[in-house]
């Protein structure tokens, strides 16, 4: 019989130990930004990962790669298209909306996966992972001081280098509407220049043009009508205050051609790129996008938000040795094991810091022995049917040779794991 495999793009994540390991890369990203977050006092959000297809085409686009060409949706059994979401600010707006909280503030956090059909590559797959915030009922001003504080915090956080904050301006929708037009007036005599794909966003999009990774499209774009001519000088401002009071804490460059592919962005918005990751070189993004609330049927709720690339941020970073102190529990008693457990359980309550690895299996001390130190244990605690008679245990150092190894009581034995 054939085995079953997982599908194509979609990862089985299981930490072996190995600090190499994208697994082990994941997690540990998600404890640590999930610290950050709540440093910042921002509330958690769970939405469902199922929804309602239309809720993606109508926010980020009937336009957008993801609607025409990534989103995984079918019908259900009563006929009701349903999808798999694929990025998860949509789902946040709708579940604000449909649970009355669209005329309150919010600071919101979620982490979670997201689904698009897309060819698989390094850091970039069909099943992935995202965490975002969304800041939701608040004018733009403050907020986009906020969200680029959070970002310089992550950056320091992970001590990413080579890295850039991108931030432009969109402007208000009258700016929008007037730049694409002078955009597609500027692209007309070059038609026959572009590809398929640039074509149709300058047909459905044109601000979309601007993302194109078609080197001969960028050379012509060099000379194209820059946003910065359309809109006010109050977001110009707003661009420079925000280089200004943050330049010295990362690195931030004003990208007057920067643009985000969904298409409920305006205003404000911004990206994190990192050289290391090669031309696809952005792991974190996010802007300004007022209109949603309204578009999806609710109040007006001015608001921003970011989302990370989990998996492409993993590509930044390594994971060093635990700074915690790992102990193995080793019991080699017989017939007198529950009574050991009974002691590593009371050793785990002394000290929190220490992770205690009690080795279930029914190999010898030397096989345990062994398997500690290849897990990089800094101490053995051994006890075997003498121990228990006598009320002791023995305490085996495994990375400092000029520690002796150690008889002592139980009594002490806590002493000394509180200690450590």
């Amino acid at each position: 019989m054939d085995k079953i495999k997982s599908l194509t793009g979609m990862l089985d994540l299981y930490d072996d130990g190995d600090k190499t390991n994208l697994a082990a890369k994941l997690f540990y990203l998600e404890k640590k930004i999930r610290d950050i977050f709540l440093g910042y006092k921002l509330n958690e959000i769970r939405t469902p990962i199922l929804e309602d297809t239309n809720l993606f085409i109508r926010s980020v686009g009937g336009a957008s790669d993801i609607v025409n060409k990534e989103i995984y949706s079918f019908n259900d059994r009563n006929d009701k298209g349903i999808a798999l979401r694929p990025e998860g600010t949509a789902s946040v707006i709708r579940a604000i909306i449909e649970k009355k909280l669209d005329q309150t503030n919010h600071k919101l956090w979620y982490m979670g996966p997201m689904w698009r059909y897309e060819r698989p590559q390094k850091g970039r797959y069909r099943q992935f992972n995202q965490a975002g915030v969304e800041i939701l009922g608040i004018p733009e001003g403050m907020p986009e001081f906020e969200m680029i504080s959070i970002v310089c915090s992550i950056i320091s956080e992970f001590k990413l280098q080579n890295c850039t904050i991108k931030i432009n301006h969109l402007g208000t929708q009258k700016n929008k509407e007037s730049f694409c037009n002078a955009l597609v007036k500027f692209l007309e005599p070059f038609k026959e220049s572009l590809d398929e794909k640039d074509l149709q966003r300058l047909k459905k999009n044109p601000l979309r043009v601007l993302d194109t990774k078609n080197n001969e499209t960028q050379n012509i774009l060099r000379e194209a009508p820059s946003i910065k001519e359309f809109i006010d000088s109050s977001a110009i401002n707003l661009l420079n205050s925000i280089q200004n009071n943050f330049s010295d804490i990362c690195n931030i460059e004003i990208d007057y051609s920067l643009v985000r592919g969904l298409d409920y962005y305006s205003g404000f918005v911004f990206e994190a790129v990192s050289s290391e990751l090669g031309a696809q070189d952005s792991f974190l993004g996010g802007g300004r996008y007022d209109q949603l609330c309204v578009k999806l049927g609710g109040k007006d709720l001015p608001s921003i938000g970011m989302a990370i690339g989990l998996e492409r941020f993993a590509e930044l970073i390594e994971l060093k040795d635990n700074l915690v102190k790992l102990v193995s529990f080793l019991s080699v008693t017989g017939n007198l094991e529950p009574k050991a457990y009974k002691i590593a359980h009371q050793l785990r309550s002394l000290n929190e810091d220490i992770i205690l690895d009690v080795h279930l299996s029914d190999s010898s001390l030397k096989a345990k022995l062994r398997k500690a130190n290849k897990n990089n244990a800094d101490y053995a605690i051994i006890i075997g049917d003498e121990e228990l008679k006598n009320n002791t245990a023995v305490i085996k150092p495994l990375k400092n040779e000029l520690e002796e190894q150690l008889t002592v009581s139980i009594d002490d034995l806590y002493s000394f794991f509180k200690s450590i």
